[in-house]
């Protein structure tokens, strides 16, 4: 595959933020603020509002405070998308479960939704720059976690290894895509 072109979950052109991607793209979005507005996250994701409300309707994101959603919202948010394509939003739901357990119950996570987008966001990266199979670039970027729990590591790299997976099917059925447009024009 080649370089990352477009923030993987958004929309944006990835150089022109300067390369920044992850917990870093989080971080930059939320710098000023602790919440940002429902226009704004159709704006970084291109998804209508309408299906983000109706995320947020089935829990499979916690519902806005003030009608601000929050860095950990956007992480997960952005998770769904980038994997929506190829795989079945129920089974998103039923993986991001494995994770993190009930969204709305965040003493039974494993990682915070935006540390998990950074860790999906580096295996991303590595992945691209051919730096091995992808089981050891995933327990490269995940070398600096701490389990809270016995099996919390293996669990969360196997959810990793599915929303890569996932992630490069994704990839790879674009890529085709244009490929048939190129021969229909």
């Amino acid at each position: 595959m080649n370089a990352i072109k477009i923030i993987p979950g958004t929309v944006l052109d990835i150089s022109k933020t300067g390369g920044v991607m992850g917990e870093d793209f989080l971080n930059n979005i939320f710098y000023i603020s602790d919440g940002i507005m429902l226009s704004y996250i159709r704006e970084i994701t291109g998804i209508d509002g309408t299906t983000l409300q109706n995320w947020v309707k089935r829990g499979w994101v916690l519902n806005p405070k003030n009608k601000l959603y929050s860095k950990e919202q956007l992480a997960r948010i952005l998770i769904i998308n980038m994997v929506r394509d190829t795989m079945q939003l129920s089974k998103i739901s039923y993986l991001l479960e494995y994770i993190n357990g009930d969204v709305e119950n965040t003493c039974d996570d494993i990682i915070s939704e935006s540390k998990l987008y950074d860790y999906i966001c580096r295996a991303i990266a590595e992945s691209n720059l051919g730096k091995g199979d992808l089981d050891d670039i995933i327990a490269n970027v995940t070398a600096d976690y701490n389990e809270c729990f016995p099996g919390a590591a293996s669990r969360l790299k196997k959810a990793i290894k599915i929303i890569m997976l996932s992630y490069k099917a994704t990839a790879y059925k674009n890529l085709a895509d244009a490929e048939l447009k190129e021969i229909e024009d």
